[in-house]
């Protein structure tokens, strides 16, 4: 995800925000909602698709929320823009909390994005492996010329690394190019400039459906069922002070994912037109198809914290000593059903 230069850039950022006073908000709040348009900074993960419909299907007006949509193409981008007030909430891999965090920022999450086993690893078809383990013989016997597409210090770094780190290999069994953008990452892939690619749904069903990709696993097969590719982040001043606008915007989000569940060919269709994804409609009913039959909203938190682990472990991060997921809010909506 981010280069060791973006990472001490980004923690310089957050070390800035934390030490300045939380912004006054001009106007009048009532009953813990934001007085304004609420900035939501995502990137492109099929998780992101209960934000997409919730917005194509007025969910955030029918909760009271005026919400504008932004795209970022690096999370570390993303993620500096929440700690700069520039945005309200974002959605990003749940690593970029715990590194907010352990540079001395309060960022928290509340809930996971929207979506189980999001996070895929796939390989070019004329490796002929269709597992881990044939893909680390392979490797072995080949040298370590197999190359492995990743973003640093991201959800799809530590994943590659407990897959590996499993089955008695590691990064030293291969080449790893590292990349700082999403899309990017996905043309390297189809341009055969990398052999192994650690991505995100609908675009590794893309490469499955359309350019003989084989997938070797999902962040469910390696961390568990339930654990999140990307949360919904907020600071923790903001979450303090308009708890009712963080309830309200989970309410739209858990509407628009059952949404997806119920008729995922109506969803895809309806994110087709609006062009969220840079992939043709069947391959984007396929991803969605592959989602469970169940709203997960609530983390699985063995697995993240089993990847926040090895974050620290491979030095990015120093170990984070106060809670960053604040379940409380969806406590409160399920209150209410």
């Amino acid at each position: 995800m981010l280069s060791f230069k973006s990472i001490a850039a980004f923690f310089s950022l957050v070390a800035l925000v934390a030490c300045q006073p939380a912004d006054q908000q001009d106007g009048k709040v009532e009953q813990g909602f934001y007085p304004g348009a609420i900035e939501v900074g995502h990137l492109v993960a099929l998780d992101m698709a209960p934000l997409f419909v919730a917005v194509e299907k007025g969910y955030f007006d029918q909760e009271g929320l005026d919400v504008n949509t932004r795209f970022f193409a690096n999370p570390g981008d993303n993620n500096a823009a929440l700690a700069s007030g520039d945005l309200q909430l974002t959605v990003n891999p749940f690593t970029l909390p715990y590194l907010g965090a352990a540079a001395g920022g309060d960022f928290q999450f509340v809930a996971s994005a929207g979506g189980v086993g999001v996070m895929e690893i796939v390989a070019q078809g004329e490796l002929g492996v269709s597992s881990f383990e044939e893909l680390i013989e392979y490797s072995r016997t080949n040298g370590s010329s197999v190359k492995i597409g990743s973003l640093r210090g991201d959800t799809l770094d530590v994943v590659v690394f407990k897959a590996l780190e499993d089955r008695g290999s590691s990064y030293e069994d291969f080449e790893m190019v590292w990349f700082n953008d999403l899309l990017a990452m996905v043309q390297a892939f189809k341009a055969g400039e990398i052999d192994v690619l650690s991505h995100i749904k609908p675009y590794t069903t893309d490469l499955i459906v359309n350019f003989d990709a084989v997938s070797l696993g999902t962040n469910s097969s390696i961390w568990g069922v339930g654990t999140p590719n990307c949360v919904t982040m907020v600071m923790g001043d903001f979450a303090d002070q308009y708890p009712k606008t963080v309830e309200a915007y989970l309410k739209a989000i858990r509407r628009g994912y059952q949404d997806i569940i119920d008729d995922p060919v109506e969803a895809a269709k309806l994110l087709s037109e609006g062009n969220y994804y840079q992939v043709d409609e069947q391959v984007l009913i396929a991803a969605m198809r592959s989602l469970p039959d169940e709203v997960y909203l609530r983390p699985n938190m063995n697995g993240v914290n089993t990847a926040i682990e090895d974050l620290v472990e491979q030095g990015y991060m120093e170990p984070v000593e106060r809670p960053v997921y604040d379940p409380s809010f969806l406590d409160a909506i399920d209150q209410e059903l």
